[in-house]
């Protein structure tokens, strides 16, 4: 049977990946930070740093990974300390590289990330367009995929560009959003509300995972939804179905925008820079790359996923109150001063 190494494979998306490819006959080994809560007989969970070159050493020499998936991540509002995050993202990510080549492997798939742009362009983002990250988790990213950039002549290197992965359990900064959804509070947009945002279905971005492992080439590619409609259209969708009474209401985008920053600055609101950029702006993966190199087609639209992700805290709210030493995703991120705003909803 084939054997993978899972980095992060006890987080949101890691996790999911990991659960589908052990139900397929794959051998997984999972590293994380955070303890691993499933178990199964093809599965080896290590609690680990992928920063620690001597337990890379020992998992490589005593598997033969045919593949890596390497999901591991550190993200900004998860992680305080900027060094952490930075040694994590980059320096994790070339030893990650480095093992998997001296070891023999195949292929890695790599996370990336659309928070390599800060900004919108107005149009979808293609593969040849530079990045121009505006955070350090944005920045890491980009670094971790140059890092990589000398094994691929060693192995078969896919980095994969993902806009927010959405499905089921995916909560983090969500869980606020679905928050107001559920008590039936104003769901607010910035100025109208019709830019469109792209996400990715977990579902889909397996299938783009397993089908890049057949590649003979290091690519980078981007993924995400088609369809995409905006952000008022999404909320609405799903607090119709919701059926809570909430309702779509607009902010003020220039003084929302200057006030999320000046809340950030003081450090009393989860939302960076990244986020109050793309709150209120367009932006969008050109996807015909990867849907010409790997035959790949998404199956959900993006209000179809907020769907699934609500429902799914809908259904685990009182249980996900007492969730800890959870990955960022897995459990709902601390509102700050966004409570406020949710009081006066």
């Amino acid at each position: 049977m084939p054997s993978a190494l899972i980095t992060g494979g006890s987080g949101f998306f890691g996790g999911l990946l990991k659960r589908h490819l052990l139900k397929q006959g794959w051998e997984c080994t999972n590293i994380d930070l955070v303890k691993d809560e499933d178990q199964d007989p093809a599965l080896t969970s290590i609690q680990g740093d992928i920063r620690d070159k001597s337990l890379l050493e020992t998992v490589f020499g005593a598997n033969r990974f045919d593949s890596v998936f390497h999901c591991a991540a550190i993200l900004a509002h998860g992680a305080p300390d900027k060094r952490f995050l930075w040694t994590s993202n980059v320096d994790g990510t070339r030893n990650i590289a480095e093992a998997a080549a001296r070891h023999g492997v195949k292929s890695m798939v790599y996370t990336s990330s659309n928070c390599l742009w800060g900004e919108s362009m107005n149009r979808p983002i293609r593969e040849d367009d530079p990045p121009h990250p505006i955070e350090l988790y944005g920045r890491s990213k980009w670094e971790g995929e140059r890092v990589l950039e000398p094994f691929q002549n060693h192995l078969n290197i896919t980095s994969i560009r993902c806009p927010t992965i959405m499905d089921a359990e995916r909560l983090g900064l969500l869980a606020i959003l679905f928050e107001f959804i559920a008590d039936g509070r104003k769901v607010w947009v910035v100025g109208k509300g019709d830019n469109r945002y792209q996400f990715i279905y977990a579902g889909d971005l397996i299938a783009a995972f397993q089908k890049a492992t057949e590649l003979t080439s290091s690519e980078i590619l981007h993924i995400g939804s088609d369809d995409v409609k905006s952000l008022r259209d999404v909320y609405e969708y799903v607090t119709t179905k919701a059926g809570t009474g909430a309702r779509i209401a607009s902010l003020p985008k220039l003084p929302t925008l200057f006030g999320m920053r000046i809340a950030y600055w003081l450090k009393c609101s989860p939302l960076g820079p990244y986020h109050y950029k793309m709150i209120a702006e367009n932006f969008e993966f050109d996807t015909s790359k990867i849907k010409r190199m790997l035959s790949w087609q998404p199956t959900l639209r993006n209000e179809e996923m907020l769907w699934k992700a609500y429902e799914y805290f809908a259904q685990h709210r009182e249980e996900l109150k007492h969730r800890s030493n959870a990955s960022a995703h897995r459990q709902p991120a601390k509102m700050g001063i966004i409570r406020l705003l949710k009081w006066l909803s």
